[in-house]
């Protein structure tokens, strides 16, 4: 490896690669059909079982009785759910499904008093014959429901979710899948790994035991048909994002402050058993290098091993750049300790942030590589682009951004995730083709090269179908080129 990171090593070409998402990290948009059988699969947040959740409120504190004051006044001052912050839900399914009761812990039903008062005293109620717009009916209006990991082992619980999941792992990635991988021109695949995993046999509840053989299968098959492999941290513990892909509990980022802790060694996020908050992110930081070092150390031999990204997708605001400067060091170290040449992949920040904020850290810290993700959506700027304003936005824009990110003696720049879906409607595949070739080859010219995403996405015959890469090479949509990878980004 060079002692900088201007350049990628000449015996290893500029990566050609596909993210193997929705796989070892779920992502329910990718496979939905892993949530269909969850009974009450539209609650999934902060649920004990099918019908009894604890509720989490704006100020991160949890909805429960005041067992303080008069027992029934419902009050939201504690960080820490318990029996009393623990309810029934009771649906009306035959009228609306979203219309609810709600038990609480000292066997009443919640009813509004007032505009600013809910207490836990009505008992009159015996079955939704009774009057279904009383004060203890609530309409259930959901703004949020995460389909992630944590949602779906949680969903099924202990018995089912162990079934669920291994099906899944056995049939969403096979080998076969590096085969064709290494026959269609990819050389690498980036690949989301969860903390969690690194616990494994005995990972914490929800999360169930597996995913680690599984990882250890990648590499055994990345090995056999010369595929080189990204291993990237997902998720993270406590959530990065707050998004699925990072098994968010409940859609809030906490990895950079506070988090829960279960009494016994780290188990986090369990809600059957006592929590207790700890809150210094020095503690978070050192969670976060154990996986990395865990990681590494486990593959540092294995001659497929490429590149160790610390964290994917940070959110700003939420994670501070001090912060995760902090971490980042930290992470390389880990890495280092194992291995000399392996690239430490740098995730850049989602959100609003300083597009070079990264560099000055990336260029003391030689076999660093910056990852940015583009895709022509998630903005409304796109909402109305035609065909060709996308693919000049490509080659002009893009191509523009990604040479202000790159200097001779600057750090390696890899488009981590990028995808050939837009907003336009009707498209024919001619026109995706070319909005495919100008990506890969705009994001071809990158120092260290590119990764789309993903492989496989199931909805692939309905409305993702550009989301899967297998599906959109089996069309003749996407061809790669053995020698797109190799021009400069100067050219």
């Amino acid at each position: 490896m060079s002692t900088g990171s201007t350049v990628i090593e000449e015996s290893i070409p500029p990566v050609r690669a596909v993210n193997l998402g929705g796989w070892l990290v779920t992502e329910g948009w990718i496979k939905p059909s892993l949530f269909d059988a969850i009974p009450n699969n539209d609650l999934l947040l902060w649920r004990i079982s099918e019908n009894r959740f604890n509720l989490r409120v704006s100020n991160k504190q949890f909805m429960g009785l005041d067992t303080t004051g008069n027992g029934i006044d419902v009050i939201a001052v504690v960080d820490t759910p318990g029996d009393s912050e623990t309810f029934e839900i009771i649906r009306y399914p035959s009228i609306n499904k979203n219309l609810v009761r709600f038990l609480a812990s000292n066997g009443s039903f919640l009813q509004a008093k007032t505009e600013t008062l809910v207490t836990a005293d009505y008992n009159g109620f015996d079955g939704w014959q009774d009057d279904p717009y009383h004060p203890s009916a609530f309409l259930l209006t959901i703004n949020t429901n995460l389909h992630g990991e944590y949602q779906l082992t949680n969903g099924y619980g202990p018995e089912l979710a162990p079934k669920v999941m291994k099906e899944h792992w056995d049939t969403f990635i096979v080998e076969e899948d590096f085969n064709f991988m290494k026959k269609v021109g990819l050389n690498a695949v980036r690949l989301p790994v969860g903390w969690w995993t690194t616990h494994d046999p005995n990972p914490p509840k929800p999360y169930v035991a597996g995913s680690l053989q599984y990882l250890d299968k990648a590499f055994k098959w990345a090995e056999k048909y010369g595929i080189k492999v990204i291993l990237t941290l997902h998720a993270a513990p406590h959530s990065q994002s707050g998004w699925e892909p990072s098994s968010s509990r409940d859609g809030t980022p906490e990895w950079e402050d506070i988090c829960w802790e279960r009494n016994h060694f780290k188990d986090v996020f369990h809600a059957r058993d006592g929590f207790h908050a700890w809150g210094h992110n020095d503690e978070i930081i050192d969670e976060t290098v154990a996986v990395i070092d865990f990681l590494t150390a486990r593959y540092a031999t294995s001659p497929s091993l490429l590149a160790v990204e610390l964290i994917n997708e940070p959110i700003s605001p939420g994670v501070s750049l001090e912060r995760l400067i902090k971490y980042y060091k930290a992470g390389y170290a880990a890495v280092r300790k194992y291995s000399s040449t392996t690239y430490v992949v740098l995730s850049d920040r989602m959100g609003q942030h300083e597009p070079r904020e990264l560099f000055a850290l990336a260029e003391e810290l030689p076999g660093s590589v910056i990852d940015v993700h583009l895709y022509n959506l998630f903005d409304p700027k796109f909402d109305s682009f035609t065909v060709e304003q996308n693919i000049e936005f490509v080659y002009r824009d893009r191509a523009k951004q990604l040479k202000k990110l790159t200097s001779p003696n600057g750090p390696l720049i890899f488009v981590g995730e990028w995808v050939a879906e837009w907003q336009v409607k009707n498209a024919t595949d001619e026109q995706l083709k070319r909005f495919a070739e100008a990506q890969m080859e705009v994001y071809g010219r990158t120092t260290f090269g590119w990764a789309y995403w993903a492989l496989k996405n199931e909805n692939h015959e309905v409305d993702r179908k550009h989301w899967s890469l297998d599906w959109m090479i089996k069309k003749g949509i996407v061809k790669i080129e053995p020698d797109m990878a190799k021009k400069s980004i100067s050219n």
